[in-house]
Formats: C-alpha cells, structure tokens, sequence
C-alpha cells in the first residue's frame, strides 16, 4: 500500500512539472534593468504526438529493463563472493527497480488504451508518470553502483608482525629478586559497647 502512494504522488508531482515546464525569467526592460513588476513566467514543454508518446515509452521499458538486468548481474556477484552488505545494498535497489519496472508497464499498457481512445489529456497523463518511473529506475540504478561491500572496509589480507627487543634477557638466564610477601595486618575489631573493658 506504501509503495502505490509514493507512486501516485511520484506521478502527481510529474504531471505538474510536466505540465508547468521548465520556467524562464521574463526578458530586462529597456536598458537592461529588470521591469519593476517581473514575475516568473512559464514555457510549455513541446508536447509529443500520441504514437511519439508510445515510442518513448517502449524506449523507458527498455531503459528500466536493461537498469534491472545489470543490477541483477552485480547482484548475482555479490551473492557469489558472499558479500553480505553488497547483496543486501543491491537486492533492496533491484527490488525498487522492479516496482518501478512493473508500474511502467502498467502506465505503458494504460498510455495505450488512451492513444486508442484518442484521449490526448490521459495520454500525456500516463506518459509523464511513465518518465517519472524511468527516471527512478536511473537512479536506482546509479545508487547501485554505490554499493558497498564489505571488500573495500578490508581491504588485503590482514597480516601481523611481531618483533622482538634482542636485548631482553630470556627466561633461562633472568634472575628475578625474591618475591617477599609481607604478612597480614590484623587488626583488632572496635569493642562493643556495654562491655566492661
């Protein structure tokens, strides 16, 4: 349930910047000083055609496919050199790249249904949610390749020199000076009072 809320607000907030486009500082007044009143405007994006819309997104599928497959190899090295963070870093990112993966091919089957409905709104709808899923994957997968395991924490085989002082004696010919214990003190314990000393 976690995970189809962040994408619906993944697809919300793509839809607004899709929509919005990138924003452009309205052009100096006469002379090079800003107009007194300039406020920021807004240029759309150029829109694509429907079967355009399609193509980018059989080309986003491919992307987020190829994004699995090669966190899915590092994945399978890791297991093999028993890299236990490794494996847990890359299996967590695999699996977020598979949800989006999945999702994509839901967004892709429904940017379909629109293009045949001639719905254009739905469409560009599906489309912007379908490139927010791939930019995901992208990422997901660029974070991948940060993994790390635990061969770069130790780094070579750990190696332990010990040297001796020569000039020590050893232990045949060390005379050691006698071990003098002295003897306890005893110490009386205080009288009890009521007694008659």
């Amino acid at each position: 349930m976690r995970i189809g809320a962040s994408l619906r607000w993944a697809a919300i907030t793509a839809f607004v910047l899709a929509a919005a486009g990138p924003a452009t500082a309205q052009q100096p007044a006469a002379g090079g000083a800003p107009a007194p009143d300039a406020q920021v405007g807004f240029e759309r994006r150029q829109q694509l055609s429907p079967q355009d819309e399609l193509a980018q997104a059989d080309q986003a599928i491919a992307r987020m496919d190829q994004a699995s497959n090669a966190v899915r190899h590092q994945l399978e090295a890791a297991r093999q050199a028993r890299d236990v963070v490794k494996t847990l870093c890359l299996n967590d990112k695999l699996s977020q790249i598979d949800v989006a993966a999945r999702s994509g091919r839901d967004r892709q089957a429904a940017l379909q249904a629109a293009v045949q409905r001639n719905d254009a709104e739905l469409a560009n709808h599906e489309y912007a949610i379908l490139t927010v899923l791939r930019q995901r994957a992208e990422q997901l997968s660029a974070e991948a390749n940060q993994c790390i395991g635990e061969e770069v924490a130790f780094v070579g085989q750990t190696e332990v020199t010990t040297q001796i002082n020569p000039n020590l004696p050893s232990e045949e010919t060390a005379s050691y000076p006698p071990l003098e214990i002295p003897p306890p003190a005893v110490v009386p314990p205080p009288p009890v009072s009521g007694t008659g000393m």
